[in-house]
């Protein structure tokens, strides 16, 4: 099969380009940079062909994949600065990202023929409640521009295409690129005591492991919407920071507040995050591991 990759200079991009070449299948990789400008080691996404593309641009989004005419797109790209996507200045930007772009590529896939499976957010829901949210919920009520903006990709891609997988994901970390992560391991550096919001609460996504149940996906006709985080239970970002911290030797006290009391965000953040992934298992997917076993195999593969 053939697959064309948007967003590889990130961190799920990265992971998918190299699951999909590990099991042999022809890829190619997209990002708007000139040259491919992820994190530098031996991994097959840096050796795959690279295409620079700026996915608002509709007809170079149309020239490029038709040209590659892949069998799956998978669109990772997106504007994910959730506090810079709230400037005035940067609205319009985000919108032409995160909606346009997505509409650029859905209409290039109907044309094709071919999937697409598009990577969302749990910020399209309200964050409100404690129930965790399921794939096919439509009480949408983003607290923010970009999950207003995700959520109008979304519905371009569902209301263009039959063939497309729409999989929600939260709390991303991954090899290539920034994450909380590694904040929290720099700040722990030169810090006694940190204070986390201990009011919000989700589950971790490690992208080697979604990378793994998105080629899976893509590899089936079992189309619609999904929830992919790790298992392993629901935690605050305190939970997090405090495995994070006990995983990696660090002394580093933390100190739980609450969202109001942290009050550094400039975007509002949904209070629940927990997503409901069941769907992942009656429709025969794998579940991804536990977020805790992510996290161990995750700190020894980065620098710390």
């Amino acid at each position: 099969m053939r697959f064309f990759v948007t967003g590889v200079g990130g961190q799920l991009g990265h992971d998918v380009m190299n699951e999909l070449l590990k099991r042999g299948h022809e890829g190619v990789g997209s990002d708007i940079q000139e040259c491919y400008s992820g994190v530098a080691d031996e991994s097959a996404v840096t050796r795959a062909p690279y295409r620079t593309l700026d996915i608002t641009d509709r007809e170079a989004v149309h020239n490029v994949i038709a040209e590659i005419h892949p069998d799956v797109v998978f669109h990772c790209a997106a504007w994910t600065a959730v506090d810079l996507a709230e400037d005035e200045a940067n609205i319009d930007k985000v919108r032409a990202i995160n909606a346009g772009g997505t509409k650029n590529i859905a209409d290039v896939c109907k044309e094709l023929n071919c999937k697409m499976i598009y990577i969302s957010t749990d910020y399209v829901f309200n964050g409100q409640g404690s129930d965790p949210w399921q794939p096919d919920c439509k009480d949408y009520a983003p607290l923010n521009v970009y999950g207003q903006t995700k959520l109008e990709g979304e519905l371009a891609v569902s209301q263009i295409l039959e063939k497309y997988f729409i999989v929600r994901i939260a709390w991303v970390f991954g090899v290539n690129g920034k994450n909380f992560i590694k904040t929290m391991l720099n700040v722990g550096k030169t810090h006694d005591t940190v204070r986390v919001v201990n009011d919000q609460i989700g589950t971790p996504t490690y992208t080697y492991d979604l990378a793994r149940l998105l080629v899976d996906m893509s590899e089936t006709d079992k189309y619609g919407y999904y929830h992919a985080t790790n298992e392993g239970g629901y935690i605050s970002w305190y939970d997090f920071t405090k495995e994070i911290y006990r995983q990696a030797g660090y002394q580093t006290k933390v100190l739980p507040v609450t969202t109001e009391e942290y009050g550094l965000s400039k975007a509002a953040r949904p209070f629940n995050s927990r997503l409901a992934k069941g769907k992942l298992v009656e429709a025969g997917f794998v579940p991804l591991p536990t977020w805790q076993d992510a996290l161990s195999r995750y700190l020894k593969e980065i620098q710390y």
